[in-house]
């Protein structure tokens, strides 16, 4: 998949679990927090692609890319499976506490759940394509789904392009209009 749909998937999940969710009361702060550590999540297993958007963005990272690429075995290998998200989720957490003193108001259980998230819709998005994910590391066996390789989705081309963003669109509208009252009570009085 696309960074762009791997951006919308983990936004929907972040939304239907928050919103279907035990009612809990967050600081604005935790939210704007959430909504951004949400996508990074949805996009970090992806980093073991040299040609990586955050890889680019950094003024040596090809190189940074490269070396980590060789690291993870490569693209949909350990970032792209149960192991990988554990262990990205252990250094999220870690690098969640370590900033926690510049942002106080923020709870940081909830930043790493919506991290988390984000991260897991990736891996669920990515079992759609042809290539699958290895979610059992170290057993090297690419899960995919359909079962049949030809009836997955290839990345980037019309499927995705046509019929999997539009309907990930056509599910947000969808949801939240069918959980209008929720979204306003949760924007009204569940965000302090």
């Amino acid at each position: 998949m696309t960074a762009r749909t791997h951006d919308l998937a983990a936004i929907t999940a972040l939304g239907v679990v928050f919103v279907s969710g035990p009612a809990r009361t967050i600081t604005l702060a935790t939210a704007i927090a959430a909504v951004f550590a949400n996508p990074v999540g949805g996009i970090t297993p992806d980093i073991d692609q040299p040609t990586a958007p955050f890889w680019r963005n950094l003024p040596v990272g090809r190189y940074f890319g490269k070396v980590f690429d060789a690291l993870t075995g490569g693209h949909r290998f350990l970032t792209h499976s149960l192991l990988g998200l554990a262990l990205f989720g252990f250094a999220a957490h870690w690098l969640i506490i370590f900033v926690h003193p510049l942002t106080p108001r923020v709870d940081t259980g909830y930043v790493w759940w919506a991290f988390m998230i984000g991260m897991a819709s990736h891996l669920v998005m990515d079992t759609f394509t042809k290539e699958g994910v290895p979610w059992l590391l170290p057993i090297p066996f690419k899960f995919g789904f359909p079962p049949l390789k030809r009836l997955r989705i290839t990345t980037g081309k019309v499927a995705e392009s046509f019929v999997i963003f539009p309907l990930l669109i056509l599910f947000n509208v969808g949801f939240y209009w069918a959980n209008y009252h929720t979204v306003l009570d949760i924007l009204h009085h569940r965000i302090t």
